[in-house]
């Protein structure tokens, strides 16, 4: 296993306890941004599905509202230049305001009317109703159209905000948590082998204590076969071995 393969860590139980936990983080991690992404999936749809309905009706609507154009000039003559000369503020204007979907802030765009009406007594002399109906035609265009917008707007930062979480969470799937498998393979395996090299070590020490104490053994059935009282060479044949409690 190369080192890029894995991290760079020394292979212990507190970095093996250390890689459990970063483990579990990532997975639960994992989870989270799973269920953003899945979120956010759902509603970029239903966006999508939006939109499509919203430009179906958004051509329906515009041409309700060219047909009335029509319909007010043919009745009224030009007033192209009488509205344009007495323009000074516009009537339906702008708000927007946030829509929270999964942690991600999405503009939505209204439309109203501010003050009233400038024109409301245009057409007394004649066109009236054909310049009503086109007011209101225009009207609903341009609600349709700021929906539209909206919608626009929310569909493109939905698909930015769903590329970014996909990449994490095929990030975290395939590079971060395999890693972390890998290292915590090789953190258990180093400490499988530091246990049998000390296994190994404390068997080859009592080899050698039980040779030592056969030796010592033998030594004193030598010199009691001789006629020496063991018992006076006892401290000398003894290699204190054993432990002392203090």
């Amino acid at each position: 296993m190369s080192g890029k393969d894995r991290i760079p860590i020394f292979p212990s139980r507190g970095a093996q306890t250390m890689m459990k936990a970063r483990l579990a983080g990532a997975h639960k991690g994992h989870g989270l941004l799973k269920k953003k992404a899945d979120a956010l999936q759902m509603r970029f749809r239903l966006i999508l599905a939006k939109i499509i309905e919203t430009k179906q009706l958004m051509g329906d609507v515009m041409k309700e509202a060219a047909f009335s154009l029509a319909e007010a000039k043919f009745a009224t003559g030009d007033f192209n230049q009488v509205v344009l000369q007495n323009v000074t503020k516009a009537q339906i204007k702008i708000r927007t305001k946030k829509d929270n979907v999964a942690g991600v802030q999405l503009p939505i765009f209204e439309s109203y009317q501010d003050g009233s009406d400038t024109y409301e007594l245009a057409g007394l002399a004649r066109g009236g109703q054909q310049l009503q109906k086109l007011k209101k035609n225009y009207q609903a265009a341009v609600k349709v159209l700021v929906e539209l917008a909206s919608l626009q707007t929310s569909f493109v930062t939905l698909d930015e905000v769903i590329k970014i979480t996909n990449r994490r969470v095929n990030a975290i799937e395939h590079v971060i948590i395999p890693r972390i498998d890998r290292t915590l393979s090789y953190i258990i395996s180093e400490l499988d082998e530091y246990e049998r090299e000390e296994f190994y070590r404390l068997k080859k020490i009592q080899d050698k204590k039980r040779i030592a104490r056969k030796k010592v053994e033998a030594a004193k059935a030598e010199l009691l076969a001789q006629g020496v009282d063991t018992r006076a060479v006892n401290n000398m044949l003894d290699e204190g071995d054993d432990d002392i409690l203090f």
